[in-house]
């Protein structure tokens, strides 16, 4: 008898095998029609099958249908087969009630709900979603959560054992297969009869499968003994269909009896596969690990260390015993080394120490200094390709040994003048032997310094700006920048115009932002104020401004890449007004032209850009240019968007604005924190500099229809102040500066100068500035000054005459100063008004126009209007603004002049007049 029959008793077998022979025995047309069809036929005959059957294979359709949409994450998909789910499970209701709510349904509703938290929970997974699976995922969550509370307890039992509630729903299905065999084994003969021949007819495909599978057996035990309990199954049906063949008074009984067995021994089997499922885990894990242990016996790397004894790890040998090392060995074990690099699999912290240890064995046998220094090439390039990904950033150690490896190069490097480096030297045309020849190696230090100089910039953007790691992190600095200062030291010697332009560039990317106290200190005649202090001054060597202007005035020669050139300028101007160089600064930004077309450079040049002009208008406010320092940090504040534009921080968009792949390269431009400019108090200059040049505008232009705004911002956190419903006393900067400007507008200087000045503002803005004492003091005369201003164009109208000694009193200015204000105002048109020497008054002119003059001004105005958007038509067809404004005619406008407000004027023509506050007066008042 052949193996495969040998999986039941021999009584089941004799019985499968007669039933074989002879064919049963049953009444009616369907089963002898059966008898007569061919095999293709049988094939497709139709199965009776219960309603359980159906309905249960309809679920478990859908819910492997939600199980592939959830492992590809489409939440779409997920929705709509769970409410096809939904509907097929109401319609299963009956059967439901009966058998009880199967466990593979209660499994489906846990894990789904665990799945759809968890993708709730992940942010980053959730801005990755389109539109339809978002809105799919918050649905479905919604749904899932409120169809759970009707099955909490069974999700809830489910939830406490998953493993056993997954066995039983295993051991169910081939029970719940056999009970609906059985129950139709009840129904009637003819069904029973047709199923029984079916089963029994296919038995001769898996013979060959089988008997595959037993020959395949003794080496995967595991799939062998799933074999054996499928054999059990079919033997079990065998077994029924024979019994069925017989008479049908003994079929029956033997049926009967059978599957009254059946039923008493499912207990112990379920017990029995439990206890074998153990046994075969446990002997699988063993032979596993003695599999392992051969193998590692086998390569010699690992010993059996019986007492629990400590292990002596062995370094991998690099060359076997005997073998003569000399530089063509030590270059073919580099070689293979770097063969594995970048490979899918490659231990990279293998690879390294295997370079270290053959840098060790280059030295133990006097190879000389050529092979040690493409060694060392090799194992700072291998420490760079430890993060594969680009973003992140090197771990301590691995830091730490890149400077020190690159510290050791270096050395090698200048205690040895006949190594020749550079990426033009071919591996083939390399001298690493030891000869009377030079040594000639292929590679470039300085691309390794640049490297460097960019991770450990990322390692500062990753790091927490306000934790001690971040200040321990930063005394690397130190050591960075003696690196640089080497290898400038030694490429000035032997390096190329371009790699000295590229490491000057580096020295200068260290020192621009850093303000030098030390030659401050010494620009004011100050010591130190002990004597290792002193001695430290005399010692340090140049001041920064020498070195920067060293280093930047051989770029501006040499270099002839525009980039580096940009970037120098720019720097250069950033450390003139960081030092209060105010007028070095603007020449300089003002000569190099690179406002023109800073628009075309890339991001990182424009971030640099922006910088350096929000130094320069602070630089502007600190030397009392109030009008340069608006106009510098005008296009920074106006977008609202001064941290974005500064490379200090992303702004909150919306996500259709900025995908995560452009979040990422926009993290990686942001500069590190301690280049970090204070945005407040940024915000507070430019906010100061708007009121001391809004204010006295406002107060000249009150009833001026068409008066410009000169600060948008400014007028924004006016209007904010006007709105609140009840004022208090002002907390934050912004509220102390809109308080001032109040005072201002109605002349009281020393209440605007109280809201500007005081303890609070002290420590957010004035204290951080190099010179605090001097910045307080010219903000106090500017307050006077625009306050006596604002208080002449806002009470003229009311006084006849006024002595420049009360001004001089009420403003506290000295009567000089009061003269130069008045007289100025006066020649610009702004007061109508003249000085009489011998009293030192300001006698006031009053000249009302009459009703004519007023219609003329009203008429003069329309007509502007009608002629501009005249031009505006005109321009839209033609594609030219303005020929008509360009005509050079008697009597018609003045050339180059424009109806536009931009313009910087006050009316339409330079010489208009217009009526202002007791008289006619010139509005060319852009300056002020």
């Amino acid at each position: 008898m052949s193996r495969f029959f040998a999986t039941g008793s021999d009584s089941e077998s004799e019985e499968s095998s007669s039933a074989d022979e002879i064919t049963p025995k049953a009444s009616g047309a369907t089963f002898k029609q059966s008898l007569l069809l061919s095999d293709d036929e049988e094939d497709t005959k139709r199965v009776v099958r219960s309603a359980k059957d159906k309905r249960f294979e309809e679920l478990t359709n859908l819910i492997k249908t939600i199980r592939n949409a959830m492992k590809i994450r489409d939440m779409a998909k997920c929705l709509e087969e769970f409410e096809q789910l939904c509907r097929a499970f109401i319609k299963s209701k009956n059967i439901v009630d009966k058998e009880g709510v199967p466990p593979f349904y209660i499994r489906l509703l846990a894990d789904l709900e665990d799945y759809l938290n968890q993708l709730w929970e992940d942010k980053e997974g959730k801005k990755k979603m389109n539109k339809n699976n978002a809105k799919a995922l918050s649905t479905l969550r919604q749904k899932i959560r409120k169809y759970n509370r009707d099955y909490e307890t069974e999700i809830a039992a489910y939830k406490e054992n998953p493993q056993e509630s997954a066995d039983e729903e295993e051991e169910k299905e081939p029970e719940e297969s056999g009970s609906s065999s059985e129950s139709e084994t009840e129904g009637g003969d003819e069904g029973v009869s047709a199923k029984a021949f079916l089963k029994k007819k296919p038995e001769a495909v898996p013979d060959a499968s089988k008997f595959l599978k037993s020959a395949k057996g003794s080496g995967d035990e595991s799939s062998s003994s799933d074999d054996d309990e499928d054999d059990e199954d079919w033997g079990s049906d065998t077994v029924d269909s024979g019994s069925e063949s017989s008479d049908e008074g003994e079929g029956k009984s033997s049926s009967l009896a059978l599957v009254f067995l059946k039923k008493t021994q499912e207990s112990e089997k379920s017990t029995e596969k439990k206890v074998s499922k153990k046994k075969k885990l446990k002997k699988k894990e063993r032979l596993e690990e003695e599999i392992e242990e051969e193998g590692e016996e086998v390569e010699g790397g690992w010993e059996k260390v019986k007492g629990g004894a400590p292990m002596v790890k062995e370094k991998p040998k690099m060359f076997a015993k005997g073998t003569e090392i000399n530089v063509p060995v030590v270059v073919k074990k580099l070689n293979e080394i770097l063969q594995a690099r970048g490979k899918k699999g490659t231990d990279r912290a293998a690879q390294i120490e295997l370079l270290h240890a053959l840098a060790g064995i280059s030295n133990e046998h006097n190879l000389g200094q050529g092979i040690l220094v493409k060694i060392k090439f090799n194992i700072i390039a291998s420490l760079y390709d430890y993060n594969p990904n680009l973003a992140a950033f090197m771990k301590a150690d691995m830091w730490k040994k890149c400077l020190e490896c690159i510290d050791e190069l270096l050395d090698i490097l200048f205690e040895n003048n006949n190594i020749f480096i550079g990426e033009n030297i071919a591996e083939d045309s390399e001298t690493l032997s030891i000869s009377d020849q030079p040594f000639r190696v292929r590679g470039c230090v300085l691309t390794l310094v640049e490297r460097m100089d960019e991770e450990f910039t990322k390692i500062m953007q990753n790091t927490d700006p306000h934790s001690q790691e971040y200040v321990d992190n930063l005394k690397d600095e130190g050591r960075v920048c003696g690196i640089i200062d080497r290898l400038l030291n030694y490429l000035e010697n032997k390096g190329s115009t371009e790699e000295i332009c590229r490491i000057y560039l580096r020295r200068i990317m260290h020192t621009y932002y850093k303000f030098d106290y030390k030659a401050h200190r010494r620009s004011l005649g100050l010591q130190g104020e002990t004597k290792s202090e002193q001695d430290q001054e005399e010692s340090e060597s140049d001041d920064s401004a020498i070195i920067m202007d060293r280093l930047c005035k051989f770029i501006y020669a040499k270099d002839r890449t525009d980039r580096i050139r940009t970037c120098a300028i720019l720097c250069h101007i950033y450390h003139h007004a960081l030092h209060s160089r105010w007028y070095q600064a603007r020449d300089l930004m003002l000569m190099s032209h690179l406002q023109d077309n800073i628009q075309h450079a890339d991001p990182p040049v424009q971030i640099l850009y922006n910088r350096t002009m929000v130094q320069l208008g602070i630089c502007a406010f600190r030397q009392g240019m109030i009008k340069d320092a608006h106009n510098a940090l005008l296009d920074i504040q106006s977008s609202g968007r001064a941290k974005e534009l500064l490379g200090q921080g992303l702004l909150m968009r919306n996500m259709q604005e900025r995908n995560a792949e452009q979040e990422k390269i926009e993290k990686r431009r942001q500069v590190p924190f301690h280049m970090h400019i204070n945005l407040e108090l940024l915000e507070c200059v430019y906010l100061v500099s708007a009121m001391l040049l809004e204010i006295p505008y406002m107060a000249a232009h009150e009833f001026d229809a068409r008066r410009r705004m000169i600060s948008k911002q400014f007028h924004h956190q006016l209007r904010v102040g006007e709105r609140q419903p009840l004022l208090g006393p002002p907390e934050s900067m912004r509220e102390h500066v809109v308080a001032a400007s109040k005072a201002m507008k109605m002349g009281d200087w020393r209440t605007c100068h109280s809201f500007i000045i005081n303890e609070k503002m002290n420590c957010k803005v004035w204290d951080l500035f190099p010179e605090t004492q001097r910045v307080r003091e010219m903000l106090v005369r500017k307050i006077q000054e625009e306050s006596l201003r604002t208080y002449l164009f806002t009470y003229s109208s009311v006084y006849d005459s006024i002595s420049m000694q009360t001004l001089s009193e009420m403003f506290e200015l000295e009567i000089p100063t009061v003269h130069s204000i008045i007289s100025k105002m006066i020649i610009n048109e702004e007061l109508m008004a003249s000085l009489d020497q011998p009293t030192q008054t300001v006698v006031m002119h009053r000249t009302e126009p009459t009703s004519l003059q007023n219609m003329a001004l009203q008429l003069a105005e329309k007509l502007g209007s009608l002629v501009e958007n005249n031009e505006r038509v005109f321009d839209l067809k033609q594609g030219v603004y303005g020929g008509y404004f360009n005509r050079d005619q008697k009597g018609g406008y003045q050339q180059k002049q424009s109806y536009q407000r931009g313009d910087q004027k006050g009316g339409y023509q330079q010489n208009k007049s217009g009526y202002q506050r007791g008289g006619y007066r010139n509005q060319n008042q852009g300056n002020y």
